[in-house]
């Protein structure tokens, strides 16, 4: 699932290294920063890239599927889980039976604004703010995507979920993820370095904002 952002960009940089056969899938309606980026980076890392453009008839009908998978109305539930649904659609579409998320990235790597104010209060309210994340993640957005993933029976794989990933994140000192200007700086700086370049350093975009759904709504 490829926004272009840094979780999707730096799980796509990791698994073109390491020589993998695999395709990112990137949903939008037109002219959205989403695919914009996903372009970009796509074509910077040499990376095989299907697209969808979304448009309003299309989402209007999946709207309905999508309460009925989630069993919510929810204003920003439904809309988020749009954009799982068209990217879960489009790799089903493609034979796709397993497909990387970036869930969990934000939680451990503090890349909310929420984790900008508890930093306000100190290191030690930031480290605990991402620790409730990370309780909170299941029932805010893990049972979304996975009803959604098993209604096109694909298994989603969250990388960044690993349990060694979250005990060495969560050893990191507060201070390395959150500098004056970006929020996942380290995460961020990693990636850089690892060959993201200057796409490491993308500002984030909520899903729906940056697939323009939430207009779309």
């Amino acid at each position: 699932m490829f926004s272009g952002g840094l979780d999707s960009s730096f799980i796509s940089l990791i698994l073109k290294q390491q020589k993998k056969d695999f395709t990112c899938f990137s949903v939008g309606l037109e002219n959205s920063p989403d695919l914009q980026y996903a372009k970009e980076v796509a074509d910077y890392l040499n990376l095989k890239l299907k697209i969808k453009v979304l448009a309003l008839d299309k989402i209007e009908k999946d709207i309905k599927k999508v309460i009925e998978i989630i069993k919510s109305k929810e204003t920003v539930k439904v809309s988020v889980a749009l954009v799982a649904y068209s990217a879960l659609e489009l790799a089903k579409e493609n034979n796709v039976s397993r497909l990387f998320s970036g869930l969990g990235s934000e939680e451990i790597f503090a890349g909310y604004q929420r984790h900008v104010e508890a930093l306000k209060k100190d290191f030690k309210a930031l480290h605990e703010e991402c620790w409730q994340g990370l309780k909170n993640i299941w029932d805010r957005d893990l049972v979304r995507d996975y009803l959604i993933a098993k209604h096109f029976n694909i298994e989603l794989l969250t990388p960044f979920l690993d349990e060694e990933v979250i005990i060495t994140a969560m050893e990191i000192h507060p201070s390395y993820k959150i500098t004056n200007e970006n929020k996942k700086a380290i995460l961020a700086e990693i990636a850089e370095d690892s060959g993201l370049g200057k796409f490491a350093w993308r500002k984030k975009k909520a899903a729906q904002y940056g697939s323009n759904v939430q207009k779309a709504l």
